[in-house]
């Protein structure tokens, strides 16, 4: 955290990613930039939903969800079928995933990390590819393992298990997302 309670990324934003923006797109109004409004992170543990029994079940899910919430800062939320799939052995009402959705201070502080500590940890990484962009300027990456983060010691961790982190941005157009996601720190590879 820096002096005003405001985050190294938030300020970046606003002094360095706002006016470069308006310079390249040539947007009249600092309100035309667009923004990061949302990260989402979420898991999923199916597979371990049918082949684990009762109590073993509860404790993995137990252990995921409690080591989402070191990695988000934030509680997690258990995510349940919506309908029985029996060629998954899911019943309808089953818990099969967790998710957090981050906004303001924790969305940039999590970024913060990811971008400087968790991606350069991943092993094997280059770069995030250009086609983890959508049309709309969304970012979505997945994470094989989520003892990447700092927060989980890979000695304590239960299990280990991937997640999907999405990045929703206001941007109006693929190359809009792209330029405000490079300008923020994410290691986009370029063309």
């Amino acid at each position: 955290m820096r002096a005003g309670n405001m985050s190294y990324l938030k300020e970046k934003y606003q002094k360095e990613v706002i006016p470069g923006m308006k310079e390249k797109f040539g947007y009249k109004n600092i309100f035309q930039a667009p923004k990061i409004t949302k990260v989402v992170l979420n898991t999923g543990f199916g597979r371990m939903a049918t082949s684990l029994s009762g109590q073993e079940l509860e404790k993995t899910v137990d252990s995921i969800i409690q080591d989402m919430g070191l990695i988000s800062g934030q509680k997690p939320v258990k995510t349940k079928a919506k309908k029985a799939i029996s060629a998954f052995k899911i019943r309808k009402g089953m818990v099969i995933g967790a998710k957090v959705t981050l906004r303001k201070t924790k969305m940039y502080d999590f970024m913060e990390r990811l971008i400087n500590v968790a991606l350069p940890r991943t092993r094997d990484f280059r770069g995030l590819e250009r086609k983890t962009v959508d049309r709309d300027g969304n970012l979505t990456i997945g994470i094989k393992e989520h003892t990447v983060f700092p927060e989980v010691s890979p000695e304590k961790a239960k299990s280990i298990f991937g997640l999907e982190i999405a990045v929703s941005t206001t941007a109006k157009s693929r190359e809009e997302g792209l330029e405000l996601l490079t300008r923020m720190g994410f290691p986009i590879k370029p063309e």
